[in-house]
């Protein structure tokens, strides 16, 4: 490890040696009075990253901004299909319609609480344990967001390593530039959904602050499916001097939700909306906390630090059998059976230091960035404690005869420290090549027991060095447009879920192992002056010793099932038609498409512990939940006062195993789920620059479909989407 530290600051000090001519840029800064306009302020919802912005290169990685004020959308419910339509290749899980959970995926990566991603709020970890257990339980309102930015394989260098890459969600940091600004969003929908946003903030001398209040309530389209959830934001800035900024932020987020369980395919045919399990609950509690401090250490460069915390947990009780056992009353006891109740603890602090430094060589400026981070997390894992025979929202647990309050109780610790490099070398006017480095030590441990009769007793531990290394490159055709290119190394560890069954119908292969692999992008994109914003680019994903589910018997074994790869096609274009036509005094009528082709396949059986049979059977077998095409198209008509958004989502048909099982099993958890096209209209009126009106119809065909087959909670069983569903708003700013 110490040669790698010492080579990385050779390379910091040596770009620095470099610089023999420095430069200065002028910067003029002019107070301008606050002005209130009608309409949206950009018709591209879809923006991009700049080469390099704060701490970050963005240079030669594919990446995308969603824009949330330039979008019509039910933001109310945090409705992913539309949030991430114009991404292209994204696939979402559509199980939970509340909303409070996201989980999103591309290029063949499991959409599981978006666990392939690195989940960040504002820049730091708010997902469980960003190894351990890296699923984002929690995902802020999107009234609260400003963007949401997205940069694939190519971020595992400056932001981890996961296959998947970043998504981070912005939160605003300020309304407008008064001392006192307000804004307030009432929604009331389809099956009892009542949301209610309200937001504060402003600007006094040096301190800037927002903070807001959420609340999200609905019975659920499906029987058995009410929740609420509230959420609380408080951000406060201080600029100190010129040079620094200083700045605290906290998130509380806490809910309540109904599991409706999964269903038979039978029963999906039949009634979707159903329900057999009404006794099913699962509850979040979420803290986050961060401290920041950006220091301007000179014209050419500047630091940025964080410090963040995680303090929550992740309850569930139900009676989580297959869906084909009754949950049924019991005469003798008069009552129902025992429920299980499942409980983690988490407890996560980390920091993470970035530099970035400007400097001329060879007549060109080029900019050298690196960081640092340690993080801590740990997991307290509680599980099959016996429930009580009630039915409502209730922990509590029952002792058994030995005085044992879990059959299952592990506490698992993550330490995680990384060191990372990047060098933007600019080659004349136009190309840019960015080489990198990042060397990361995961040290994890576990101990308890994963069955209290008889003791199954664990005390493990391990330790991973890696060395991880990417270039990328950019060339510019012109002003507005570019080539592009990456590739970069990923690595993602066994999670302390892989461990640990999540339900009856699960078993543990005892011998997993950690995946790695790389990312490759190569693509072609631009943003015209005459209304054309574009990008077109390949891809290839290497996942090798992916971990997934084989029915083996009358198991579910999960396993590494292979090595994989995907590989395919990303295209998006949107097109202001009134722009090209320069008519822009009629508004703005844009047409967009974005496509996706994946072919996402096992390349072989790496497993030596399973029959011949199966080792044969796997080869060439399509990757689970990876649908072989993703098309979203949709058109927007804006003016001064309106603005209205129709768009089509089609997905293809998905395995939900690696052995491409087509027909169900009885427990519904693996089988062919056909493919879906789904339609949503939005619009949006503003009544004055402060109020507007802002409504919809999310899939208003009522297709009937399903995105997901769980093989414990928050099934098991098939998960139905929702169906045809509507939403009103009324919106207020001051």
């Amino acid at each position: 490890m110490k040669k790698y530290i010492l080579a990385v600051l050779f390379f910091a000090v040596a770009s620095s040696a470099i610089a023999q001519n420095q430069f200065s840029d002028t910067v003029k800064t002019f107070e301008l009075e606050e002005i209130k306009v009608f309409g949206k302020k950009s018709s591209y919802p879809l923006g991009r990253m700049p080469e390099v912005e704060g701490t970050q290169i963005f240079s030669g990685k594919k990446n995308e901004i969603i824009s949330i004020e330039s979008l019509n959308a039910d933001l109310s419910i945090n409705n992913s299909r539309q949030i991430f339509a114009r991404v292209p290749g994204v696939m979402v899980w559509e199980n939970d319609g509340s909303g409070i959970q996201t989980s999103v995926s591309t290029r063949g990566l499991s959409p599981n609480r978006s666990w392939e991603f690195n989940v960040r709020q504002n820049g730091y970890d708010i997902s469980s344990e960003v190894f351990g257990y890296p699923e984002a339980y929690y995902t802020p309102p999107t009234e609260a967001l400003s963007r949401i930015e997205i940069v694939r394989g190519a971020a595992s260098l400056q932001n981890g390593p996961q296959f998947g890459g970043l998504l981070n969600y912005v939160i605003k940091e300020q309304l407008g530039t008064k001392k006192f600004s307000f804004e307030s969003q009432q929604t009331v929908g389809s099956y009892g959904l009542f949301n209610s946003f309200n937001a504060i903030g402003g600007v006094n001398k040096k301190l800037s602050y927002y903070a807001f209040f959420h609340h999200r309530s609905a019975d659920g389209w499906r029987t058995n499916s009410r929740y609420q959830t509230n959420t609380g934001y408080l951000s406060i800035s201080y600029q100190a001097t010129s040079k620094i900024k200083l700045g605290f932020q906290y998130t509380n987020m806490n809910y309540e939700s109904q599991q409706p369980g999964g269903l038979t395919d039978e029963q999906f045919k039949t009634d979707a909306r159903q329900s057999t399990r009404y006794r099913n609950w699962f509850g979040t509690p979420w803290n986050v906390i961060a401290v920041t401090g950006d220091f301007q250490i000179s014209e050419n460069t500047r630091i940025n630090t964080k410090v963040f915390t995680t303090v929550a947990e992740r309850n569930s009780v139900g009676f989580v059998n297959d869906i084909f056992v009754k949950d049924t009353f019991n005469t003798v006891t008069n009552s129902f059976s025992p429920r299980q109740v499942d409980r983690d603890y988490y407890f996560n602090i980390g920091t993470e230091t970035r530099l970035l430094h400007d400097f001329i060589w060879m007549d060109q400026k080029q900019t050298f960035t690196a960081g640092i981070r340690a993080y801590r997390g740990q997991t307290n894992r509680h599980q099959n404690g016996r429930g009580t025979r009630s039915s409502d929202f209730d922990f509590s647990i029952i002792e058994d005869a030995n005085g044992k309050r879990w059959a299952r109780q592990l506490e698992f610790v993550t330490n995680n420290y990384a060191l990372y490099a990047e060098q933007l070398f600019a080659i004349g006017k136009n190309l840019q090549i960015i080489p990198g480095v990042r060397i990361e030590r995961i040290e994890q441990s576990g101990v308890g027991y994963r069955q209290a009769s008889p003791l199954d007793e664990v005390n493990q531990s391990r330790t991973q060095n890696l060395v991880l290394f990417g270039i990328g490159s950019e060339y510019h055709v012109g002003k507005h447009m570019e080539f592009y290119g990456n590739f970069s190394q990923a690595y993602r560890p066994v999670t302390f879920a892989d461990l640990t069954p999540s339900a009856t119908t699960e078993v543990i292969d005892p011998n997993l192992q950690d995946a790695d692999g790389y990312n490759a992008d190569f693509g072609y994109r631009g943003n015209l002056p005459i209304g054309i914003n574009f990008d077109v680019s390949v891809y290839y994903l290497r996942y090798n010793n992916r971990i997934g589910q084989f029915r083996e018997g009358s198991v579910l074994l999960k396993t590494n099932v292979g090595e994989s790869r995907s590989q395919g096609i990303e295209m998006f274009v949107e097109a202001d038609v009134f722009k090209l036509l320069k008519l822009e005094k009629a508004g703005s009528f844009t047409f967009f498409s974005s496509v996706s082709r994946n072919s996402s396949r096992y390349l072989s059986w790496n497993n030596p512990f399973l029959a011949n049979d199966i080792t044969k059977s796997i080869s060439g077998k399509r990757v689970e939940n990876a649908p072989e095409h993703i098309t979203r198209i949709g058109s927007t008509y804006t003016n001064k006062r309106f603005s209205a958004t129709l768009q089509v989502s089609e997905t293809g048909r998905v395995f939900t195993d690696a052995a491409n099982t087509i027909l169900p099993n009885p427990a519904a958890t693996v089988g062919l789920l056909p493919g879906y096209r789904v339609w949503d209209a939005a619009f949006t009126f503003f009544i004055t620059p402060q109020y507007s009106v802002r409504g919809g119809v999310n899939n208003f065909t009522d297709e009937i479909y399903a995105t997901r087959r769980a093989s414990g909670y928050p099934g098991p069983g098939i998960l139905p989407a929702n169906g045809r569903t509507f939403f009103v708003s009324v919106s207020a700013s001051f």
